[in-house]
């Protein structure tokens, strides 16, 4: 009823790959920009600044890490400590002086370079090896960032972010933040849509599928994965860059531990490997479902009169998020974006199910 596709008649490979050729789904996309651009003033300030703008961030970084797993098929365990360097080096570029703008692209470009320096020697080896290669990125980064004072301050310390000046004016309100956040989600949103179709894409899947069947047909495999760790990287600096300016206004070591990396991984696999949906998908869920939980508990314990005691009202919420995970994943292992394709085809021929006989 809603993708129906009468009508739809592709005459020519342009309108054949157009990224969304069917009706509903720009109706769609149109109808999810308005809310995004008009959140400010459809939702009260606690929602915009606690939910929907860490969202957008970590759902950056989310397509960011699932460009290197999902689309070039490399373990990262270590995305967390990309993300740590873009913080870092932008916020020490704009306590220097560099403008804004410039100092979150050097703060991905330093994450790309040391994120390439880590590349050549993990891409080396493959399958487990290549993801202990990149926890140890993890570590490594973990220690400098931790025991350098020229980075960090020291241990336990908290480098206070200065204040986001775009265009040369501080920008500081609630709305203004989220603009910022929105506008880079929407950017990397974009660049992975358009990714797929390209040379570039189908050169990283067809490494993923079989690295070596890709070479015979001319496509050189390290090549490729250098550039999709590089692209990954850049990304995640960012991102973190803009998690820092936007969300936490201060940055510390403890916010980009390996907890964070495997936070990451699970959004990327609970969303779907290669489903950009998906990457939404899963940070919503790992993100913003825990806090709806406790409430959700703490709601119906209150309804049926139990006396839960705060230590397991604290535990309980846990025990059902890794449950809802593993359901999810035996459901459908390709994650929520495969379920939501599956909704998306069901309705195509909806009421008409017989014409898939």
């Amino acid at each position: 009823m809603f993708f129906r596709q009468a009508g739809v008649f592709h005459t020519s490979y342009a309108l054949d790959r157009k990224l969304f050729p069917i009706p509903a789904d720009r109706v769609m996309i149109v109808v999810m920009l308005a809310f995004g651009v008009l959140a400010p003033w459809l939702v009260s300030s606690l929602t915009l600044t606690s939910y929907m703008l860490p969202w957008l961030v970590w759902t950056s970084a989310t397509l960011g890490l699932n460009l290197i797993i999902g689309w070039a098929g490399q373990f990262h365990f270590g995305y967390a400590a990309v993300m740590g360097i873009g913080a870092y080096a932008s916020v020490h570029a704009t306590r220097n002086g560099i403008p804004w703008e410039i100092a979150v692209v050097l703060g991905g470009l330093t994450a790309t370079v040391i994120g390439v320096v880590f590349a050549f020697a993990a891409l080396r080896v493959k399958g487990l090896y290549l993801a202990l290669s990149t926890l140890a990125l993890q570590f490594v980064m973990d220690w400098v960032i931790s025991h350098v004072p020229a980075i960090s301050g020291g241990v336990g310390a908290t480098l206070q972010a200065p204040a986001m000046r775009l265009m040369g004016e501080v920008v500081s309100s609630d709305a203004g933040l989220y603009y910022v956040a929105l506008v880079w989600c929407v950017l990397v949103t974009v660049f992975m849509l358009n990714l797929r179709r390209t040379a570039l894409g189908r050169a990283l899947v067809a490494v993923r599928e079989k690295d070596f069947a890709a070479a015979v047909i001319g496509v050189q495999s390290f090549y490729y994965k250098l550039i999709a760790f590089a692209t990954s990287s850049f990304i995640g600096g960012v991102s973190g860059a803009i998690l820092i300016f936007t969300f936490y206004r201060a940055v510390t070591p403890e916010q980009f531990s390996v907890n964070v990396s495997i936070e990451l991984l699970a959004m990327v696999i609970v969303g779907g490997l290669g489903s950009i949906i998906g990457s939404w998908f899963g940070a919503a869920f790992i993100l913003l479902m825990p806090s709806q939980m406790n409430h959700l508990i703490a709601w119906g314990a209150k309804a049926l009169g139990l006396d839960l005691g705060v230590e397991t009202l604290a535990h309980i919420p846990h025990v059902v998020y890794g449950a809802l995970i593993i359901l999810f994943l035996i459901v459908e292992p390709m994650g929520l974006g495969k379920l939501y394709g599956n909704v998306r085809d069901y309705l195509k021929l909806w009421p008409f199910g017989y014409t898939r006989k």
